[in-house]
């Protein structure tokens, strides 16, 4: 379950907690048990664990991406840095309050200079016993092998759908070679692929949300996938 199914608060437009909370305890009174959250989410995550004691939450499995929050400390979206991705490890541990297995990603391979340094970091956050696995999200194939000499990939977590599939070539192979899991995100092109996206729809997203601007939902790939209905 990915952000509240949809998405959450950062970049989607307004967002309800309540009714991503709902839908949190939805999943997992139907079996789910994968929860994929950031730290912009986290807040929600821990308050949907308080309520409903009914609900198996000590058996869901949290899946954390680490991004640094940006702002004046990281102005140029310093994401792969250690020192953030120590920070909200442990920050991201006090709202759960209860046992639950946790894989912990970094978010984003930026700067790439810092992938080393993060990966470290992430490798000794699993030696301290504060994550479960460790893993990686949108890493090419030349940061997946900078990574893999420092420690083992649990996963990797890139976009991947029909029409976003640059991972086939060279990182869907090397994964299989190394044994590392894929959790493919956006598999349904973020809205693109559900058959209900139209130009009318798009060009009356809210001004906030990042899909207006984003070459997947311009043409010619609106009129391609509209031709295909």
């Amino acid at each position: 379950m990915g952000d509240g199914g949809a998405g959450w608060l950062f970049s989607w437009s307004d967002q309800d907690d309540g009714a991503s909370i709902s839908a949190i305890h939805a999943a997992l009174d139907a079996g789910m048990n994968w929860i994929d959250t950031a730290a912009v989410t986290a807040s929600a995550i821990g308050r949907s664990r308080g309520q409903g004691a009914r609900r198996p939450r000590e058996q869901a499995v949290r899946l954390h991406k680490w991004r640094a929050r940006l702002g004046r400390e990281s102005p140029d979206r310093q994401i792969a840095q250690g020192r953030f991705g120590r920070r909200e490890c442990e920050a991201s541990l006090r709202p759960i309050k209860s046992r639950c297995d946790r894989s912990y990603q970094i978010h984003w391979p930026e700067p790439d200079e810092d992938v080393e340094e993060g990966w470290a970091t992430l490798a000794r956050l699993k030696e301290e016993g504060k994550v479960r696995w460790i893993g990686v999200s949108n890493f090419n194939l030349d940061q997946l092998k900078r990574a893999w000499a420092i420690a083992p990939i649990t996963s990797l977590q890139p976009p991947y759908s029909l029409i976003r599939r640059e991972v086939e070539a060279d990182v869907l192979p090397y994964c299989a070679e190394h044994n590392i899991g894929v959790i493919a995100y956006s598999p349904m092109g973020s809205g693109m692929l559900t058959g209900t996206m139209t130009r009318e729809r798009i060009a009356n997203l809210p001004e906030d949300d990042w899909r207006r601007r984003s070459p997947q939902f311009q043409e010619p790939l609106v009129s391609a996938i509209e031709d295909r209905r």
